[in-house]
């Protein structure tokens, strides 16, 4: 099987962290099973170059089949069955491409080819207007990744949401708004620094005085929020809660949360996650919009 660079992208992803985590050391060993011999030591490059480059090697071998049958060993996903279907679900997408499809029959990874392009035309998108509706939504395999900032900003970021995840989890909610704010303000700068055209030309970007638009560094989350919006990034609902963990993230100032009296409870710190979780989601699939 022969697969194009955007199927090898996603297997990347795959293999880097949407099915489990990998380390640079565990990344060795993986693709030493497919018959590599490296070691791990100073000089290993990031993990998604290492990755992409064992991919380019193998693929349109019996090496890459042998790799996403790996990947998606149906005994590394004991009591995780829906997540493995979905994680195959969303490399058909990819796959469709290269007429390929995955099938999983009980315990075993087929593949089948496919006579021609076969897409599946998503839904209407969802519009929610209450926080309850909002929370319902659910986000599996959020990555940084597909977002496509830099290397280390997105392994950075990847490691500052398991951060936020295990706040969340230990009930250190200030914390779980406070990084979940500086992080999607990260991912929106990001993507403004490697698009500046359509951030600067968008009709929301935030101007001085004098009518011209303002340095990236000082551009504030609400901006970057509104501009991510008109761009087509992300929906009204996004928009509408991000600014909701804008104003609580405001209480990284002791004294400001003190005057007001916020005191962060596990349902605030819940939204803010989502919205987060939502953000990378949206903006991953519709980054490709402004490439276009």
């Amino acid at each position: 099987m022969i697969l194009n660079p955007k199927s090898l992208e996603k297997l990347r992803l795959l293999i880097n962290e949407e099915t489990e985590y990998r380390s640079g050391l565990q990344l060795i060993r993986f693709f030493n099973s497919l018959g590599f011999n490296d070691s791990y030591g100073q000089g290993f490059p990031s993990r998604w170059m290492y990755t992409d480059e064992k991919l380019e090697r193998i693929n349109g071998t019996p090496e890459l089949d042998q790799c996403i049958r790996m990947v998606l060993n149906p005994a590394n996903f004991i009591d995780r069955f829906t997540e493995l279907d979905n994680c195959i679900s969303e490399f058909n997408k990819f796959l469709a491409f290269d007429k390929w499809k995955i099938v999983r029959e009980g315990a075993d990874i087929k593949f089948k080819k496919l006579e021609k392009v076969e897409i599946e035309e998503p839904p209407p998108p969802v519009q929610t207007d209450t926080e309850d509706e909002f929370l319902r939504r659910e986000f599996s395999n959020v990555s940084v990744l597909k977002i496509g900032l830099d290397g280390m900003v997105s392994e950075l970021l990847e490691q500052r949401i398991k951060e936020i995840e295990k706040c969340y989890s230990s009930g250190a909610y200030l914390s779980v708004i406070l990084i979940a704010g500086s992080s999607l303000e990260g991912i929106l700068l990001g993507l403004a620094i490697r698009y500046p055209r359509h951030f600067n030309t968008a009709a929301s970007s935030p101007k001085d005085s004098s009518g011209k638009v303002r340095q990236f560094h000082e551009w504030s989350l609400s901006a970057l929020i509104d501009v991510a919006y008109e761009l087509g990034l992300v929906q009204h609902d996004i928009q509408k809660f991000s600014h909701t963990l804008r104003d609580f993230r405001n209480y990284i100032h002791p004294f400001q949360q003190m005057s007001s009296g916020f005191s962060p409870r596990q349902y605030t710190a819940k939204i803010c996650l989502q919205v987060l979780k939502a953000a990378i989601h949206e903006i991953g699939d519709n980054v490709e919009k402004i490439n276009t």
